[in-house]
């Protein structure tokens, strides 16, 4: 498979609104973040999108993303949610309604404040066709097994996500004994480093490069950063095994 990081930025995105720091100042692209998500191309062709954020339209052109078949949400707060209505391009250039995975809570709240979205395919494409799935546990997605992954988001019980050796957790404040299990033997991991002061929702670069050593990757990618992490700077200080995400990237699995 193919991951593409579609966004690694935080809530607020990268340059920020009324910012003149050198990261917002910035002329290295690798410094430009929109709000994180990422998809993921199947050898057969199927993509899979981590999370619908506001920017989607722009990263789907940016990246020429031709179809999008599911998308798993993390949870549902606005910076990775608020794209939903996007899909509706992918729906009427494929004639076929897109599921959406997540928890019990994620897909009742998208059909409490997007219940326009779910609908059975008809005669009409004016709007996105979509259909919620609620997952507790391991299913199967287009011949890939996908898990998902119990973690603290602050007070909130949110997923990360594992397929094959690929694990993705964003907006993490910590991750549960119990949940541990599911990151063994990860040769690609994309993790949240929100910035370098501590965080009540999130971990910063201390506590994630801590948890990136605990999990112990083949390779660890940062996303979900502020404006507080520059690329250059940050990359400078990193262990061998350990990389500065960027809008873009492209890794094969």
């Amino acid at each position: 498979m193919q991951l593409t990081m579609l966004g690694v930025g935080s809530s607020a995105g990268t340059p920020m609104i009324g910012c003149q720091c050198s990261t917002c100042i910035s002329t290295d692209k690798r410094n430009h973040r929109t709000r994180c998500s990422s998809a993921i191309t199947l050898d057969n062709g199927k993509v899979i999108l981590i999370d619908t954020g506001p920017d989607l339209r722009q990263q789907a052109l940016r990246e020429r993303l031709m179809n999008v078949d599911a998308v798993l949400y993390t949870h549902t707060h606005a910076d990775h949610l608020h794209g939903i209505d996007d899909l509706r391009a992918y729906c009427q250039r494929q004639r076929c309604q897109i599921p959406l995975y997540g928890s019990p809570d994620a897909m009742r709240h998208i059909a409490d404040k997007f219940g326009y979205t779910l609908r059975e395919a008809g005669d009409f494409w004016d709007l996105p066709i979509l259909k919620v799935n609620p997952v507790i546990s391991s299913f199967s997605l287009f011949e890939q097994t996908i898990t998902p992954i119990p973690i603290k988001h602050g007070h909130s019980d949110i997923y990360g996500y594992r397929i094959g050796n690929l694990v993705y957790l964003t907006d993490v404040s910590a991750v549960p004994a119990s949940s541990m299990e599911f990151l063994n033997d990860v040769d690609v991991l994309l993790l949240d480093c929100l910035r370098i002061t501590p965080h009540y929702t999130h971990v910063n670069l201390e506590q994630s490069l801590a948890l990136a050593s605990q999990i112990g990757a083949k390779a660890t990618y940062l996303i979900h950063m502020t404006h507080d992490l520059e690329y250059a700077e940050l990359s400078a200080q990193l262990p061998a095994n350990v990389f500065v995400g960027y809008d873009g990237l492209k890794i094969k699995i």
